[in-house]
């Protein structure tokens, strides 16, 4: 049951995060992409970038970004290059960024950190 407590409650704050970009201009093509490698909460446009986007929420303890370690990256990053291939995309400029949702505060950091594949 807490399991899908904690699902529920991050499902909300991704629709909360994908609102945000929508309203900063970005155009958001995926939410909750899935496959081998793991999943990427948020796929956007923004202007010529496609941005692959970690969304984490906090109401203590830590801070939201602290949790995107470096093994997080490396899952996103692999799924990214699924998503990447999977769609045929080989020309596109790409961005990963990370929101942090902390109680009521959303920070969000543009190109948080580079692909580890």
């Amino acid at each position: 049951m807490r399991k899908k407590n904690k699902r529920q409650i991050g499902t909300k704050y991704e629709q909360v995060a994908a609102q945000y970009l929508e309203k900063q201009g970005y155009r958001i093509l995926q939410l909750n992409y899935r496959c081998y490698a793991g999943e990427i909460d948020i796929i956007a446009i923004d202007q010529e970038y496609l941005v692959f986007c970690e969304v984490k929420y906090r109401y203590w303890y830590h801070t939201a970004l602290e949790a995107v370690d470096n093994r997080k990256q490396v899952r996103i990053s692999r799924s990214a290059s699924c998503y990447l291939t999977e769609n045929h995309i080989t020309n596109k400029s790409c961005r990963f960024d990370v929101i942090g949702i902390e109680r009521e505060q959303i920070i969000h950091i543009k190109n948080a950190f580079d692909a580890r594949i």
